[in-house]
């Protein structure tokens, strides 16, 4: 087979899918692949992309569906024309839109929806996300769910098509435990007292998030933990807040492993997950864990490792988040159970499936190139 041509497709620049987009199109080039990535030039992406050597094609899109979304369809299809892939790997739930309209095409798409578009939307909104996925699922040469959880809801939406799982994964070289020297210097470096109880929610500020239900729990946690800390680390991060001398508003941070180092305890109140590369760095770094029971983050949190609350409760989430600060021998044994269980999660194993799977999909499609057959799907469930 003939050097693979790849092109990944990515509205988000900054998260979770920045970071996976960015190691599977590394990867791909450390094969010998040609690869590209269409995606906005502002954010991360774009940026971790460039010592690599791989080309940030410039795609103007915005994050949710509206007017322009056609235009934005229209620019990736002359992306796409242009580059001429094998396979198209859309990330997220705009690429998933815009390069599924119908249209013809000669090559072979995989869609990564990394958390389903109708958890976003409310309503009629909803609805109609959730419609417009089991319309376009059977589009696909490939649907790729990050965890079970992830799988599980799609199907019982109704959504058919080639969907499998291939789990998310964390670099286990890179998120390691901080030795207590590191965790010592990280605290001095972020103006972190070393007695002090910090607790940690990093990620974009957002519904999603739920960095709000923890902001309402927070004083509750003091109540228990009168000089307990708690740092919201994100982009769009404003300087509000219950408790202004207890509660730091950071920007995103570049590296998160500082951070992690110097935390007692990370906090994910999430609503809703495909499953987050943050909770796997947490495992990987040794630190607690404290989520809500949802899809993506139960795959993570195992007992042992941390605590399960409600999603939606504050009273749940304060308790939790307060005897871990309360008691750092339990934060302390709940994180060093988390290394263990990382290694269910090792990036390499979540890689080399991406790609057994994109050259599946480039196999069973490219006979398009001359007779624009419609493909047989590569994968039929889980």
């Amino acid at each position: 087979m003939r050097e693979l041509r790849v092109l990944h497709v990515a509205q988000p620049t900054t998260g979770g899918v920045a970071a996976y987009v960015a190691q599977a199109a590394a990867e791909q080039l450390r094969r010998g692949w040609h690869v590209a990535v269409a995606c906005p030039q502002d954010g991360q992406l774009a940026q971790w992309l460039r010592p690599t050597g791989i080309p940030a094609l410039p795609w103007r899109a915005g994050r949710a569906p509206d007017l322009h979304t056609l235009d934005e369809a229209w620019r990736l299809r002359r992306i796409v024309r242009e580059f001429a892939p094998d396979v198209v790997h859309l990330h997220s739930a705009k690429a998933g839109l815009a390069g599924r309209l119908p249209g013809s095409r000669r090559h072979g798409v995989i869609f990564q929806p990394h958390g389903w578009s109708w958890l976003a939307g409310r309503g009629m909104l909803a609805r109609a996300s959730k419609a417009w996925e089991k319309t376009a699922a059977p589009r696909c040469d490939a649907l790729i769910c990050v965890g079970d959880g992830e799988l599980r809801q799609g199907q019982n939406a109704g959504v058919r098509g080639p969907l499998i799982v291939v789990r998310n994964g964390v670099d286990l070289t890179r998120f390691n435990p901080a030795a207590p020297a590191e965790r010592h210097a990280a605290r001095l470096a972020l103006g972190i007292p070393a007695d002090v109880p910090l607790a940690l929610c990093f990620g974009r500020r957002s519904r999603q998030k739920g960095q709000d239900l923890l902001l309402a729990a927070w004083p509750a946690v003091l109540t228990r933990c009168p000089q307990a800390r708690l740092a919201i680390v994100g982009d769009g991060l404003t300087e509000t807040g219950p408790q202004p001398g207890s509660v730091s508003f950071m920007p995103a941070a570049a590296d998160p492993r500082p951070w992690l180092a110097a935390c007692n305890v990370v906090v994910m109140p999430s609503r809703w997950e495909g499953l987050p590369l943050s909770a796997l760095e947490t495992l990987a770094t040794g630190r607690s864990l404290v989520a809500t029971a949802i899809p993506g983050l139960t795959e993570v949190v195992t007992p042992g490792t941390g605590a399960l609350v409600p999603a939606e409760d504050p009273e749940a989430l304060a308790e939790a988040v307060a005897e871990r600060l309360a008691a750092p021998d339990l934060a302390d044994a709940e994180g060093a159970a988390g290394t263990r269980a990382a290694s269910a999660f090792n990036l390499t194993e979540t890689l080399d499936q991406l790609c057994a799977l994109t050259t599946a999909v480039a196999a069973a499609t490219r006979p398009r190139a001359t007779s624009k057959q419609t493909s047989t799907p590569v994968a039929g469930g889980h």
